[in-house]
Formats: structure tokens, C-alpha cells, sequence
């Protein structure tokens, strides 16, 4: 019997966490192997509002508008909008390889036809961030409620000339105020966003996340940099107290709990007797160790118990499972003068198997020699960037369709 996944009526923040974690299935090192996940969304949401991990270009927070508004405009009924809206989005691979987008972020440029995971899907949640989706509720629903949106359109009462009709009228499922894509845009179009369309998603994203990094960063007059991590960013020193703070301790997050990923990968290559990956993940660890020694001093000084009230502060619902183990993980490294000794620690080591006991039950690669077989050998290696990597490609396409390159 194939497996396959099914979609309920989950809230649409639910649905793009699966979709985030089906697609990292695909990402060697970036898979959530002891759970984690929780924090992280939490912090990258806290930074970067509306953005996904499976995020591309700007502009298709104005392609997802342009094809749903054409069909309502069709009155497409709802049995098949799906179809229709599919489509139009499989459309878009062409129109953007016409236009001359080869590799710079074309959805679907590989699956094409067989694409699956369709930019609607990508966008949806972020669309509603950012103010461009009006409906609220998840795609599903949207389409499924069409056909009534059309029936409560129809039987509004006709307004005379001269009256007014404020508040005789159905809200549209989207922002009105969404600039009108060319003429052929369906055929041939590009990522770069015209001023107007740069200004609509920097005026979305500064009504609907004031406070966020996010918001401060499209008010620049300049591209960002490349850099890996945002506090690695030319604009760091720039960033407003309150978004240094989160960024400190997103930091120091990522920083700490690298380690332990890289102990449970050692773990995994000492248990498949790959004597080559223990001595490649035991240098990894020196590396995380000496990062973590050049900063001892703010390390020593972070506050975990307002970093864990930040999160709280801001919603981020972490079990107390989840909680427990990154507090233990966070005591230990800075209990530890190097933390690369942790790696030989007993203590840590039951830590970190008990952790995926608790996730994975018997499916946990450190006790089921099957499961073991399926590792890719670098399980959750990545540092944790909180989405910098696609916000830092969507705040310089605003800011360069504002002219600010």
C-alpha cells in the first residue's frame, strides 16, 4: 500500500509547516532531527513574517493575485478552480523561461507538468502576511467557498447613479489595490518587479509586520550583501535595538544547538562503524567547539530565561519536552570550558539518544539498524539561518524594483 498525505481543514500556518518539512526531506542537512522545529519557525516567523523556506522570488506574491483574480473574474466555479488555477501556474514556467529566468528561482523549471508543489501552495500563508490575501482561511477553503462568493456578488442590491456604496458590497478575497500585471503577461514575464508592484509588497509588508527585521530591512536605500547569517549582514549595526536583540539571541540559538546535530550525525557514524565520518564529524565538532570558545564570553553572559520569555512573549508554543531538552543541551555547553568534549560525555550522549527515542520512537536510527541504513549521513547538519538565505533575495528584489539597487 502507498502512503500519501491527506489534507484536513489545518489552520494554513499548519499546512505550510508540512509542506516546509516534506520538502526538506529533499535538503541534505537541513531535516529537523531532534525537534526543534518549534524554536526555529518561531524565531524565523519573529524576523521574517510571511516567508517560507521554499520561497523563491518576490514576484509570486503578485503572479498567485493576478491568476486567481483573472478567474474570478471568469466566474470560475468552484469544481474547477483547482484544475484551472493548476494550470496557470504550470503556465508560469514558461512565461518566466520565456522572459529569460533560467536558474534564479522558477518553481517547478525541473517537474514542470508533474509539479506538485505549486507556488499558490509556497505563498499562500505569506500572502495573507503581507496583506495581498484578504480571504481569510486556507486555499482550500477559498476555493471551495467561490461559488458562494459569487452568489452573495450577484445578489447585491443594484446602487442608483450618484449613491453611495459603502458597505453594500462583498469583501474581495483580494487586496484591490494589487497592480494590474502587463498586457501577455501569461506568455512571457520575468522577476523583476516594477516600482509599483515593489511599493504595493514594501507598503504590505510595513502595515502587516511593523517591528519586524523584515519591515526595516525594505526601508533601506541599498541591496543587502551576501553574507550567510543575517548578523553577519553589512546592515547589522543598522538593525533597531529590539530586532538586534532578537537576532542576538537567534544567534546564539543557532550557534549552541549546531552541536548538538553534529554529536547525534557522530553518533549515527560511530553506530554504522563509518570510521572516515567519525573522524570528519569529530572535526566538525573542534570547528563548532572553537566557534563557540571565540564567543565564551557572550555565551557565558546569555540569558536563556529571557530568550525563552521572548519566545513566549511572541506565541511561540514550545512543548515542555522540547523545552526540557534544549535547556538541558543549552546547560551543558555552557557548563563546558570546550565544548567539543561533550561529544565522549555520557551524560550527553543518553541526552541526545533519549531525544530521538522520544521523536521517533522505533523508528530512531540509534537502536533500529533499518532505519540506520536510510541515513544520508548528514541528518540536520545545517545552521539554523532562520529563512535569511529567501528573505534577503525578497527584500533586495523590492528593493531594487524601488530602485534602491
Amino acid at each position: 500500500m502507498n502512503s500519501s498525505f491527506t489534507w484536513l481543514d489545518y489552520s494554513e500556518q499548519e499546512r505550510r509547516k508540512m509542506l516546509d518539512v516534506i520538502h526538506s526531506f529533499d535538503e541534505k542537512g537541513t531535516r529537523d532531527e531532534l525537534g526543534i522545529s518549534t524554536i526555529r519557525d518561531g524565531l524565523a516567523d519573529l524576523l521574517f513574517p510571511g516567508t517560507g523556506t521554499v520561497q523563491t522570488r518576490a514576484r509570486y506574491f503578485l503572479f498567485i493575485p493576478w491568476i486567481y483574480r483573472e478567474l474570478e473574474q471568469r466566474n470560475t466555479p468552484a469544481h474547477e478552480i483547482t484544475e484551472k488555477a493548476r494550470a496557470r501556474e504550470i503556465e508560469l514556467i514558461y512565461a518566466l523561461e520565456k522572459g529569460g529566468e533560467k536558474n534564479t528561482g522558477v518553481i517547478g523549471v525541473e517537474a514542470r507538468e508533474e509539479l506538485q508543489r505549486l507556488p499558490s501552495i509556497i505563498y499562500w500563508n505569506g500572502l495573507g502576511a503581507w496583506g495581498a490575501r484578504l480571504f481569510q482561511g486556507s486555499q482550500d477553503q477559498y476555493h471551495r467557498n467561490l461559488d458562494t462568493w459569487y452568489q452573495q456578488k450577484s445578489d447585491l442590491p443594484k446602487v442608483d447613479p450618484g449613491e453611495s456604496s459603502e458597505g453594500t458590497g462583498v469583501q474581495p478575497n483580494w487586496h484591490p489595490g494589487i497592480p494590474a500585471p502587463h498586457n501577455g503577461w501569461r506568455w512571457e514575464l520575468d522577476f523583476q518587479l516594477t516600482r509599483p508592484e515593489a511599493r504595493f509588497l514594501r507598503d504590505g509588508i510595513l502595515n502587516r509586520t511593523a517591528g519586524s527585521l523584515l519591515a526595516h530591512l525594505v526601508t533601506r536605500e541599498k541591496s543587502l550583501a551576501e553574507a550567510d547569517f543575517c548578523w553577519f549582514s553589512e546592515a547589522y549595526g543598522d538593525f533597531p535595538l529590539a530586532n538586534r536583540v532578537q537576532v542576538d539571541h537567534a544567534r546564539t540559538f543557532s550557534e549552541i544547538i549546531h552541536g548538538a546535530a553534529l554529536i547525534y550525525n557522530l553518533l549515527l557514524a560511530q553506530k554504522a562503524s563509518k570510521k572516515s565520518l567519525v573522524e570528519s564529524f569529530r572535526e566538525r565538532l573542534r570547528d563548532w567547539s572553537k566557534m563557540l570558545e571565540d564567543r565564551a564570553a557572550y555565551i557565558s553572559q546569555w540569558d536563556a530565561t529571557a530568550f525563552w520569555k521572548m519566545l513566549r512573549d511572541h506565541d511561540v508554543r514550545v512543548t515542555r519536552r522540547t523545552a526540557d531538552f534544549v535547556s538541558e543541551w543549552i546547560r551543558q555547553v555552557k557548563n563546558t570550558a570546550q565544548p567539543w568534549k561533550l561529544a565522549d560525555d555520557k551524560e550527553v550522549r543518553l541526552l541526545i539518544q533519549e531525544r530521538e527515542r522520544t521523536l521517533k520512537k522505533g523508528l530512531a536510527r540509534l537502536e533500529n539498524p533499518r532505519a540506520l541504513e536510510l541515513w544520508n549521513e548528514e541528518a540536520g547538519t545545517g545552521r539554523l539561518d532562520f529563512r535569511w538565505r529567501v528573505s534577503r533575495q525578497m527584500i533586495n528584489d523590492i528593493l531594487e524594483g524601488l530602485g534602491h539597487a
